[in-house]
């Protein structure tokens, strides 16, 4: 056993000491089946920004947008527009072959549950050390920029998410329609007057997707982004609010998939008040660290939440598998809404 000590309100163990896929277990064939019963006129939407957005470096330093480069022939040459008539001249064949950079959570994405961890005396040694999800430990099973084979999470990676699948039926919350472009801090009570609006619901198994407006500015901006509009814009969760956190435990809901930034608010020291330790994303701590719940970031509802709010929806099938590839905290996916 990794641990003897689990974090309060968490429910690691439940799926299973070695579980690396949290809630996500609860997309079960029947669940999917009740996903695929949502499709009735068979359009399909991305969910997805171009990954070259929101654009700029200053929104999130430390990534950056996607570099695109040319592969090099083995003599030489660069294969981008190559004519093989240079080395036979019976051939007309032109090729291109391109190689990609990429900051997995530049732009739309997936968190895995890797991303997010904590410092927490799991092992009752009364240290703290670096866990994550179900005990998996910092060091160990996630490994360090410093560490051999690192940096690289052994457990908990992108890959688990990948093989999934992930599709199921995913509920879309129209915050945009509520609040504008206001930058609100939405809790428990908030959400509930929205969720009764649209008369629809949130059931164990259901993708949760926050429409807030904010993907449809930064696309609108075109690669220019105006970050302090983006920063002080559209609604994001209150992470800090108890209430909200606790439905979110008892809704059994999979994964919270928003078109924001980081689909909650951050707290500060001030805000956290007591000069005690503190999550400054208490909504990632609770979600990623202590139920497993993946979250998806800048995804884009800005065609499909139009859709549904004119046909009077809000359920719709969820195909959005990220990248398989091993050792990943974080993927790019292609989500698609079918409706």
């Amino acid at each position: 056993m990794r641990w003897k000590h689990k974090p309060e309100g968490s429910n690691w163990g439940e799926f299973g000491v070695d579980d690396q896929i949290g809630r996500m277990n609860l997309v079960t064939p029947q669940r999917r089946l009740a996903a695929v019963r949502e499709v009735t006129e068979g359009i399909a939407f991305s969910l997805s920004l171009p990954l070259d957005y929101p654009g700029g470096a200053n929104l999130v330093p430390s990534r950056r947008a996607p570099r695109i480069e040319a592969t090099r022939r083995a003599t030489g040459e660069l294969c981008y527009n190559f004519c093989f008539s240079c080395q036979n001249r019976s051939l007309f064949d032109v090729t291109s072959d391109d190689a990609v950079t990429i900051w997995t959570q530049y732009s739309t994405q997936w968190d895995a549950l890797s991303h997010w961890g904590q410092e927490f005396d799991a092992d009752g040694d009364g240290v703290a050390e670096v866990v994550y999800y179900n005990g998996w430990r910092g060091g160990e099973h996630v490994l360090g920029a410093d560490q051999a084979g690192g940096p690289c999470a052994r457990k908990l990676g992108m890959e688990s998410l990948a093989e999934t699948g992930v599709q199921g039926r995913a509920v879309l919350v129209n915050l945009a329609d509520a609040y504008g472009e206001q930058p609100v801090h939405v809790g428990y009570d908030a959400l509930m007057r929205v969720l009764e609006r649209q008369k629809t619901s949130v059931q164990a198994g259901d993708f949760l997707c926050l429409y807030t407006g904010w993907a449809d500015l930064a696309l609108a901006m075109n690669k220019q982004p105006d970050f302090d509009k983006l920063r002080n814009a559209c609604a994001v969760l209150d992470g800090k609010d108890r209430a909200l956190l606790n439905w979110i435990t008892d809704c059994g809901l999979v994964a919270i998939c928003a078109d924001n930034l980081g689909v909650e608010a951050l707290v500060s020291a001030a805000m956290a008040g007591g000069g005690e330790k503190h999550s400054m994303m208490p909504l990632h701590e609770h979600c990623i660290f202590k139920l497993g719940i993946f979250l998806g970031e800048m995804w884009y509802f800005g065609e499909l939440g139009p859709w549904l709010r004119k046909h009077g929806r809000s359920r719709f099938l969820l195909t959005a598998p990220p990248l398989r590839l091993p050792g990943l905290v974080g993927s790019p996916p292609m989500p698609v809404g079918t409706v």
